[in-house]
């Protein structure tokens, strides 16, 4: 349970369901074993959790609406495990991060990460209109002027959609540890903020 004095009370009933919670390492190592089991096809031996009053989420995972990537899948976790907040191309708005923080807050997740993957068409949008200059009208434009910052330089070595794909994950990750519901967990170790990426062609998860 946290001390933080600023949260909200825990009721004493669910007091030890608080308490059975992972740390942030073992929350990051359950997410890892899932993506090894993912990428060779193996199940989980422990049976997929179920939902319900005895969910009990451990970590919220911020990912793209790409459908390509379905993030409780490709984490190898079952209904009840992970909570998810999508985006095109894992953009924060109020909207995500006020879902974050109910996650970590109300639901007392252990673990949050930001995943990004390659071939993101967000990302791909968002270099178009840097190299363009073009950039499109109506609400896309919030998406692709969030992504711009992380785009490479025209002519750059490091120009290419992952190196910027990697540079926005990293960027958001940096972004969510600044707010001000994370700063004392954080410096306590009672959660931690990662980021990922993700390869469409054989499922692996690097961690950045």
């Amino acid at each position: 349970m946290f001390s933080d004095p600023t949260a909200a009370p825990i009721p004493s009933q669910r007091v030890a369901w608080f308490l059975g919670r992972p740390d942030p390492v073992e929350a990051l190592a359950r997410l890892r074993a899932g993506n090894a089991r993912f990428t060779s096809g193996t199940p989980d031996p422990g049976g997929a959790p179920r939902g319900g009053v005895d969910s009990r989420p451990f970590a919220v995972v911020v990912g793209c609406i790409d459908a390509r990537v379905p993030v409780e899948a490709v984490f190898g976790q079952g209904v009840g495990a992970i909570c998810v907040v999508r985006s095109a191309g894992h953009v924060l708005d109020r909207a995500v991060t006020g879902s974050v923080e109910f996650a970590v807050t109300d639901l007392r997740v252990s673990l949050v990460v930001v995943l990004g993957h390659d071939d993101c068409r967000a990302v791909a949008a968002a270099d178009e209109a840097v190299r363009t200059g073009r950039r499109p009208a109506g609400a896309r434009r919030f998406l692709i002027d969030q992504i711009a910052p992380a785009i490479p330089t025209a002519g750059s070595a490091d120009h290419s959609l992952d190196a910027a794909t990697r540079s926005h994950i990293r960027r958001t990750v940096a972004t969510l540890r600044q707010a001000d519901y994370l700063k004392e967990a954080l410096a306590a170790r009672r959660i931690d903020v990662v980021g990922g990426f993700y390869r469409l062609e054989s499922g692996h998860i690097e961690m950045l």
